[in-house]
């Protein structure tokens, strides 16, 4: 069964404890050791975004900090927000070794603790679609964005391969009652949803990224040991659930590699969108 199959729209979940159970999953394993392979999506919404120099960035569900790094090395004013502190303090560890000054705060993405209009800009690559309460998420995006000002995301898509993988593990273990798949971040429908009535464009870039790994056994090992949903999965379930687990997903990502030479080249299809507010 998917995340997707079955929704009790009467439902209202219980938001703080489906946090407190995402922090506790994030917070496990070592997600910087998936993070970090993904640089280059960070840097490529920057791009997107035009950044400027001495502009203001809140990166929001900033994880190990990749559009963080990516902003600071555009000499932008960033702050970075999330709310595992071993998250921020990797990324604070990365910004000193570059030599940037960043301003590192643990923070809850449906409560932002910053004023309205406070940045020129608002990021999150892979981060806030992680959200329970989506709504609430995007309202905090733009409230806390300037008029005029550019709120950039980027999101894995329902059909690409992270989006599946969400699928896969939604089979085996029920998503909280009446909380929508992340992956919708990744749809034309949610951002217009969500997003179209404060802003003056919305633009939507279909983007890959490579996975790219010695073989599905090392993607499998990375995975199932450092990225927190995957790893939470594993744990919960009985040794035959588990085996059939890792047979799901060593399939899924044999059907999608493009390698031929023993190693995994996995695209998975993401959202890159950037929202320009009204001023």
């Amino acid at each position: 069964m998917s995340t997707e199959t079955i929704q009790n729209t009467t439902t209202t979940p219980d938001y703080t404890a489906i946090k407190q159970k995402q922090q506790t999953a994030w917070g496990s394993g070592d997600y910087s050791k998936v993070g970090v392979t993904l640089q280059i999506t960070g840097e490529q919404l920057c791009e997107s975004m035009n950044l400027s120099s001495g502009q203001s960035v809140l990166d929001v569900a900033a994880g190990n900090g990749n559009v963080t790094l990516a902003a600071a090395r555009r000499f932008c004013n960033v702050t970075s927000t999330d709310y595992v502190p071993s998250l921020l303090e990797q990324s604070k560890k990365r910004s000193i070794a570059e030599g940037f000054t960043v301003n590192y705060q643990q923070a809850d993405a449906e409560n932002l603790p910053f004023d309205d209009n406070s940045f020129d800009n608002v990021v999150s690559t892979f981060g806030v679609m992680f959200t329970p309460n989506q709504a609430q998420t995007a309202s905090e995006l733009v409230r806390v964005c300037k008029p005029g000002g550019k709120i950039g995301i980027a999101n894995w898509t329902p059909d690409g391969l992270i989006g599946q993988l969400f699928k896969t593990l939604g089979g085996y273990i029920a998503p909280p009652p009446g909380v929508r798949s992340p992956a919708l971040w990744g749809t034309d429908a949610f951002l217009q949803e969500n997003f179209s009535i404060a802003a003056s464009d919305i633009s939507n870039t279909k983007r890959q990224f490579n996975f790219r790994y010695e073989s599905v056994d090392h993607w499998l090992d990375i995975f199932g040991n450092y990225y927190g949903p995957v790893l939470k999965a594993f744990e919960a379930l009985d040794a035959d659930k588990g085996d059939a687990l890792r047979s799901d997903i060593r399939n899924l990502l044999t059907s999608v590699n493009t390698a031929t030479d023993g190693t995994v080249i996995a695209p998975s299809d993401y959202f890159e969108t950037v929202i320009t507010l009204k001023s």
